[in-house]
């Protein structure tokens, strides 16, 4: 689907994850951005140039939007029903390569891809949890998580489920072009439209630059290793093909596994140490 939100933009993807949240009012607050997207809150304060939207009660769940990227306010009257949140399950990394194996197959992805995104991503915790609130392996947003359908981004098979099938998406929206679609998987597609290509974002453009690095140690290291083995087999099938052949023996004939000497050999032998014996004994003249 073309219109699945980034997994980490930083306006569009936290408003839309955020706007998914439920709150604890019975009639929140929605800031309405510019890039047509809203965010539900408690309460704000303006910091600076940006303004802090309070998503739940106390102090500590916000999210800084610019200032200028807000259009207006207004009430917010539905009351969603929180999910609740089904129980983590732990994976071993043998599981966790199974896990991968078996998802990339079902996207026809490469598994070295995935795991060089979750290395950038997650670093492999699954339980990792950013500033953003971007959750799990593959750090999917509420609000991706939601669209994806992913009801626990903290379980490691549905989350990388879950990333694997949006990078899919995006590498089919932008012809496959590799680092086009995780510069979108990063900052969104919204600003890889807007900028042509990776936005110059000191964040996205280590980020990509990170996990293309990873992925092509991989495959240089794949391919010595398959070039070696390639020219192992080749030498020893020389060395097969131009090794001389050993030398014929003369097998004397056997009967029933015993050797019987051979008569007419023996007979010559014999007749020519008399003739010999004879020379040596007739006299000399």
């Amino acid at each position: 689907m073309t219109g699945m939100l980034p997994i980490r933009s930083a306006i569009v993807a936290c408003a839309l994850g955020l706007a998914l949240l439920p709150c604890s009012a019975a009639a929140a607050d929605l800031a309405l951005l510019r890039n047509g997207f809203t965010i539900r809150h408690e309460r704000r304060q303006v910091v600076g140039e940006n303004t802090r939207l309070f998503t739940a009660g106390g102090d500590s769940s916000y999210v800084d939007v610019p200032t200028a990227e807000i259009e207006g306010f207004e009430k917010d009257l539905s009351l969603p029903k929180a999910a609740e949140v089904p129980p983590v399950n732990t994976t071993s990394a043998a599981d966790l390569n199974q896990v991968v194996s078996s998802v990339s197959a079902t996207y026809h992805l490469d598994p070295d891809l995935i795991n060089s995104v979750i290395l950038a991503e997650s670093g492999f915790n699954s339980r990792a949890v950013s500033r953003k609130g971007a959750q799990g392996l593959m750090q999917l947003m509420p609000g991706t998580a939601g669209r994806l359908g992913v009801a626990n981004p903290m379980d490691p098979k549905a989350n990388v489920d879950g990333g694997t099938r949006y990078l899919r998406q995006l590498l089919e929206r932008y012809n496959f072009d590799l680092v086009k679609a995780l510069a979108a998987y990063n900052a969104g597609p919204l600003r890889v439209e807007q900028y042509r290509g990776v936005p110059p974002y000191r964040e996205t453009r280590a980020y990509v630059a990170k996990i293309v690095h990873d992925y092509n140690r991989k495959k240089i290291a794949q391919e010595k290793a398959e070039a070696a083995a390639a020219k192992l087999n080749r030498q020893r099938k020389v060395a097969a093909t131009n090794s001389p052949p050993g030398p014929k023996h003369k097998s004397p004939r056997t009967i029933s596994g015993t050797t019987e000497p051979n008569v007419e050999n023996v007979q010559a032998r014999a007749a020519g140490t008399e003739a010999l014996e004879e020379k040596n004994a007739s006299p000399q003249r």
